[in-house]
């Protein structure tokens, strides 16, 4: 007997059979819809019959999130498992894409690696150079079906009916196009106008919901027609919140809170901490993903990877007990802020570090919707009340919500007494965070692009230091104006030129608190050595009204030959213009540079500012 053969047979057998007990992992994801909209997860929310029967077999994640607000930002973390201020994948969007580090990949790729077969239908949005090891095929005909008999696969289809684009109707199209949902009974938020057009935008929207459920069933169909619904775990989620205004872009749990529905054949149960037709609280974000579906596939996870998994053999107590995530918020399209959070448990921290920033700051995008000029304009009117005129106004440093009584967050709680303790349990865990990733955004994005989009990890690493500074000089904005004096005055002559930058910001989140200063900050806007800190300097004076610092921020724009650059100044014009009106602008696009003026997000700024857009 050829015993050799025998052994060699043997093993190619246990093999199969051990590829073939690999589980086939679907992933369908609908775009830009927070848990807010089903009932499922919410009151308020409208009935979802597929993806309900799917959580009646399934896990229902009460306690999932998105760790950005926005499409780019959001899926490339999920893409790597890395948080994006510290890969610099958090804006939306970079004309230039990220490169990743050697050690860090897509984790498709690891999949692949491991025998599976790879498929995307269609988006992926990442702010990442990607190379063709990721997918075997990521195109509108991606299919699990194009695969090896017998080989596991990992498929992704995205369901776009309720992104943000199907909410730019007209007003016309408004008053002809009836809804399912009934206007009268509709849910409008508490920080919203009452209105009909904000009713009728919730309405259309849920409507949408009740679309994308059915689209959602189709692929489940599909699964089913081919006989791998015992053989495949359907994640169903939302791609972050949205998508009515002040929630796709900001960290409210309306941008941030997502569905997630797990559903988990009965042989392999064994990977679930978690019974079917249960739901869980515990806390899950989209850094986990990645690390998730590598340990259901019994692939080990890359320690460089943040998130950890909540499915799979091995998942830790911790894992199950966690009650903690973060956010992040940046530049979105052309409107620039940094913005962070933290929830544990039931309290929601966040940082605003640009507060004189304004959330209603225009963005083009935003507002082709009907519901966000509808809210201008009756701000403009004052025909708000402070909870809904609060998005047109600077904010608040820190705010604290318990979300749990108070779901929209339109009560602050940062400096109720009562809450002191928790403010500084939830800032010190934001802090620790944000030194530990190191967070790249205390560099200007278009110097972020210079120095680190080659090799992000490691230009972090190598300003650490650097960058905790940054962050001592930003929490001097959290200290009373005294107190905080004579350490701005040291900053604003450090021969480091960002912590003059970030001393200059600091003294306009004091405003008028900080008028004292204005001469040496004066001094600044003519003198100092970096473009961008002479436009913060005379961001100081435009905010506070002590000087017209028109002309030295459009001389600014106009001395400026970074794209990057440009529009972070372009942000300030436009927020001295349309909320400080202390400065009136007159820009000639003669005058910028060439290079910068083909910038399209740049163009946008222009437009708005001489009044061509289309409504």
């Amino acid at each position: 007997m050829n015993y050799s053969f025998f052994f060699s047979t043997l093993l190619f057998c246990c093999f199969a059979n051990l590829k073939a007990q690999q589980p086939n992992v679907v992933w369908i994801v609908s775009e830009d819809n927070s848990k807010h909209y089903m009932n499922l997860f919410d009151s308020h929310g409208v009935h979802t019959p597929t993806i309900e029967k799917l959580a009646q077999n399934g896990i229902q994640f009460n306690r999932a999130f998105s760790n950005a607000a926005v499409c780019s930002a959001a899926r490339s973390s999920i893409i790597t498992g890395v948080y994006g201020p510290k890969l610099a994948t958090h804006y939306h969007r970079s004309e230039q894409k990220v490169t990743l580090p050697e050690n860090i990949k897509m984790f498709p790729e690891y999949l692949r690696e491991a025998g599976y077969y790879t498929t995307n239908n269609a988006k992926e949005d990442y702010n990442i150079h990607k190379n063709n090891n990721v997918w075997d095929d990521s195109s509108n005909k991606a299919s699990w079906r194009n695969r090896k008999k017998g080989q596991p696969f990992f498929h992704v289809y995205n369901i776009g009916t309720t992104h943000e684009g199907s909410l730019h109707f007209s007003e016309k199209e408004m008053n002809t196009t009836p809804t399912n949902t009934a206007l009268e009974k509709v849910f409008v938020q508490p920080n919203h106008p009452q209105t009909k057009i904000f009713a009728y935008t919730n309405a259309f929207y849920l409507d949408r919901i009740s679309k994308m459920d059915a689209e959602v069933g189709e692929v489940i169909r599909e699964l089913e027609r081919d006989d791998l619904l015992e053989s495949t775990i359907i994640f169903y989620y939302g791609d972050h919140g949205g998508v009515l205004p002040n929630s796709k872009g900001y960290l409210k749990e309306t941008g941030l809170h997502v569905p997630l529905i797990v559903s988990i054949p009965e042989q392999y149960k064994h990977l679930a901490p978690f019974s079917s037709g249960t739901s869980t609280n515990t806390f899950v974000s989209f850094v986990d993903f990645s690390a998730t579906v590598l340990n259901v596939a019994g692939v080990k996870v890359p320690k460089t990877i943040d998130g950890v998994p909540f499915l799979g053999r091995n998942v830790s107590k911790h894992t199950l007990q966690n009650k903690k995530t973060f956010g992040y918020a940046d530049r979105f399209d052309e409107k620039y802020d940094m913005v962070r959070s933290v929830r544990i448990g039931n309290l929601k921290y966040i940082r605003n570090f640009q507060p004189f920033n304004v959330d209603g700051l225009m963005n083009n995008y935003r507002y082709k919707q009907l519901a966000y000029r509808e809210w201008k304009l009756l701000f403009d009117k004052g025909q708000l009340n402070e909870i809904q005129a609060s998005f047109f106004k600077p904010k608040a440093p820190e705010e604290v919500y318990d979300v749990e009584k108070d779901p929209f967050e339109t009560n602050n709680l940062a400096y109720d007494a009562a809450y002191h303790k928790e403010l500084l349990k939830l800032r010190k865990s934001l802090n620790s965070w944000i030194k530990s990733m190191p967070d790249l955004s205390f560099y200007p994005e278009h110097l972020i692009m210079e120095k680190a989009f080659i090799n992000p990890i490691a230009f972090g690493a190598a300003h650490k230091k650097n960058i905790s500074s940054y962050l001592k000089i930003a929490n001097l904005q959290l200290l009373p104006f005294d107190e905080a004096k004579p350490k701005l005055l040291k900053y604003l002559d450090s021969p480091d030129e960002l912590e003059r930058y970030w001393a200059l910001i600091s003294c306009s989140s004091f405003g008028l608190k900080a008028r004292e200063l204005s001469d040496k900050i004066e001094a600044l806007m003519t003198s100092d050595t970096l473009l961008i800190n002479r436009m913060r300097a005379a961001e100081f004076l435009g905010i506070t009204g002590l000087k017209d610092s028109s002309n030295a921020l459009t001389n600014l724009l106009y001395q400026s030959n970074n794209e990057k650059e440009a529009l972070l100044l372009l942000n300030t014009i436009v927020l001295q213009q349309d909320y400080y009106k202390n400065d009136q602008f007159s820009i000639s696009s003669e005058l910028i540079n060439k290079a910068v003026l083909k910038n399209k997000l740049i163009q946008e700024r222009l437009k708005y500012l001489n009044h061509e857009l289309p409504y």
